[in-house]
């Protein structure tokens, strides 16, 4: 049995790897489709952080002056290292009434949020469902009462107000922030009954549902993440809206959060330092409320897009 041995004659030049291959010889990564590379990641995860940082900055800023026990602090924001404390908080719940404008905040969020929503599904769902002779120009017309400035909208809602003795009551201004939040959650509702397939309403009748039954017990419940979105939107409204309780509202003791935010600020005064302590114990509500409901703002949201 012969053996053969092969030699290679010096400077032959040795055989190119194959194509795709590496210098090593091993096949190249070949980049599978979606897939960014390692510069494309690190600038989408900076673009992302830095975006972040611009969100996040003013509200550190603001939880940081309001550790300042001095109403001057903002201007020499060094100096509150070495004197923070809780002070401002201690005086914004123990000597104000601020526990008096959270339950009139409170009560006025709730009632705009139950009765803005029930207007807004109804309504979504009437044009979503039914074609009766206008309802297209009807969605259109609630488009255009978005478009007028708040400024516009104080003279003449303060004249009718005042002719219904409404004046100084939360009703009064429950039915003031209906007409801001209603035309709005009605769009959004309508797109999202659109997603919902119509066979379901014709089952409801088949069952012996009225259309009412049919809204009630088979919709409403599939509408779920869509109501969240439009009741998280007119809480907000109520929560931190300031012109128009400015305005109707004239008791001090049926002020909202709002404007007692903008009680610490006088022609002489200003008390920037209770004032963003207040600021703070605001959004820590509004910020539990997002926390509970961001899954179905989610949904709802992309949802409603669908087919609005």
């Amino acid at each position: 049995m012969s053996t053969t041995t092969e030699i290679t004659a010096p400077g032959a030049a040795e055989p190119a790897p194959a194509a795709g291959s590496g210098r090593s010889g091993r096949p190249a990564r070949v980049r599978r489709r979606g897939e960014r590379s390692r510069t494309a990641t690190i600038l989408t995860h900076g673009a992302l952080i830095t975006a972040s940082l611009v969100a996040i900055f003013p509200i550190a800023w603001l939880i940081f002056l309001s550790l300042g026990p001095d109403k001057d602090d903002y201007l020499h924001p060094g100096r509150i290292l070495g004197k923070w404390g809780f002070d401002n908080y201690s005086f914004v719940l123990q000597h104000t009434s601020f526990f008096t404008w959270f339950g009139n905040t409170c009560l006025i969020a709730f009632a705009t949020s139950v009765i803005g929503v029930g207007i807004a599904a109804t309504t979504g769902y009437a044009v979503s469902r039914m074609r009766f002779p206008g309802y297209r120009k009807f969605m259109w017309v609630l488009l255009v009462t978005q478009m007028f400035p708040i400024a516009v909208l104080i003279v003449p809602m303060y004249t009718i107000l005042g002719d219904l003795g409404l004046i100084d009551t939360y009703s009064g201004l429950v039915l003031v922030y209906c007409t801001t939040a209603v035309p709005y959650c009605a769009w959004l509702l309508k797109g999202y009954f659109d997603t919902i397939p119509f066979e379901i309403d014709e089952a409801g009748r088949v069952d012996g549902l009225s259309p009412f039954g049919t809204f009630w017990r088979l919709i409403l419940p599939l509408a779920r993440p869509g109501l969240a979105v439009a009741a998280f939107y007119t809480c907000l409204t109520a929560w931190g809206e300031v012109a128009f309780a400015n305005t109707f509202m004239l008791d001090d003791q049926k002020y909202t959060l709002a404007v007692g935010l903008s009680s610490f600020i006088s022609e002489h005064d200003s008390q920037w330092n209770y004032m963003a302590a207040t600021a703070v114990l605001i959004a820590i509500p509004v910020s539990l409320v997002f926390y509970v409901v961001q899954k179905h703002l989610v949904t709802g949201l992309t949802a409603g897009a669908a087919k609005s």
